[in-house]
């Protein structure tokens, strides 16, 4: 084949008759160099060689990219490798293969706990209860919020300072001097942040795509569970003199579901989440029954006395759930909290939804 030496003109005229599938202009300086061109498309530099007694070609890349000395370079590279018996095609393949690894790696070791945490959430979400995910949700917040009620703004959770860290630097140096500054400051609140950071990076550990990011758990350390403290026996607890003034404050409540919900938790010895994840079908009125899924022993059914089922009998249907709540993305109350210590205070009375 005719050969001629590469100019800026010639590669620049060089164009494929119309009749044609394709032509080729070939270079007499650099040893397989040649100049592509079809119909419809631009002229690309290609590479064409004899590998193992058979012909290859590879594309080197457009004229507008790739200069002709540029061009000639890269020519000549792809023949030293045949000439050192390596194929070329493999060769890029190879390339290619650790570029797109390195580039994964970088992405994967760039990754934040908030990006993962995110993950996290929403693979467990399906199998965990409401109440375990809000306290996800509440721990990692960032705050800054409008309270519904009063004035001011939400705060931060405990685990919020850590989200915008790169994963691979949850380490226990830092997740100790997390837990000492938490510890000092909201220590209960902290606690639980601090399980459920032990539980995501277990989860993460698991999980192939964050493989080597971690040492461990670096939140399982003795000196982060010393910094965060034992919890306290609550003491608070409603006694008998007291039930007049709380049954009163509680049914003066201006919302009924609230009312009934309170009054419900207390007569029935279920714990508040328990009561608050009741649905219409667990209530059995024939045989004056209600089925408590509790996180021991899955569901228990307990008895439904007379007043609680007049109680219940009074609650709007709007959905699936007993305790309705037409505001709340899950349909159901889930913070009774504040109206209960609003009622209280009323009451003369200073006592948590556990007392």
């Amino acid at each position: 084949m005719a050969k001629v030496v590469f100019t800026a003109g010639r590669v620049k005229a060089f164009k494929c008759d119309p009749d044609k599938a394709q032509a080729f202009m070939w270079d007499s300086t650099a040893k397989g160099l040649g100049l592509r061109a079809t119909p419809a498309g631009k002229p690309t530099y290609v590479f064409q060689a004899v590998y193992q007694g058979k012909d290859i070609r590879l594309t080197i890349g457009s004229p507008d990219v790739w200069t002709i000395p540029l061009a000639r370079d890269k020519a000549l590279e792809l023949q030293r490798l045949i000439d050192d018996g390596r194929d070329p095609r493999e060769v890029k393949a190879e390339k290619t293969a650790a570029d797109v690894a390195k580039r994964s790696n970088e992405k994967t070791n760039a990754l934040t706990v908030g990006e993962v945490w995110a993950v996290y959430l929403a693979e467990r979400r399906p199998h965990w209860g409401e109440r375990h995910y809000r306290d996800h949700l509440e721990k990692s917040r960032p705050g800054g919020e409008a309270f519904k009620r009063g004035k001011g703004t939400t705060e931060a959770g405990p685990l919020h300072s850590l989200m915008a860290l790169p994963l691979r630097d949850l380490t226990a140096p830092l997740v100790e001097a997390w837990a000492d500054k938490e510890g000092k400051t909201r220590p209960t609140s902290a606690r639980l942040a601090w399980r459920l950071l032990k539980g995501f990076i277990s989860w993460c550990n698991e999980q192939k795509a964050y493989v080597g990011l971690l040492s461990g758990n670096p939140a399982t350390t003795k000196k982060s569970r010393e910094a965060l403290g034992k919890p306290g026996v609550k003491q608070d607890v409603l006694q008998r003199g007291q039930l007049g003034a709380w049954f009163t404050a509680m049914q003066q409540l201006q919302n009924p579901v609230i009312a009934a919900y309170l009054q419900t938790v207390l007569l029935t010895g279920a714990r508040p989440g328990e009561v608050m994840g009741l649905r219409w079908n667990d209530l059995n009125t024939k045989w004056k029954g209600v089925t408590i899924r509790d996180k021991v022993e899955g569901e228990r059914v307990i008895p439904l006395t007379p007043f609680v089922a007049q109680l219940l009998a009074t609650l709007p249907r709007r959905n699936e759930w007993i305790f309705s709540s037409p505001t709340s993305a899950s349909g159901h109350l889930t913070e009774p909290t504040y109206p209960h210590t609003v009622a209280c205070k009323t009451a003369g009375l200073v006592l948590t939804l556990h007392g």
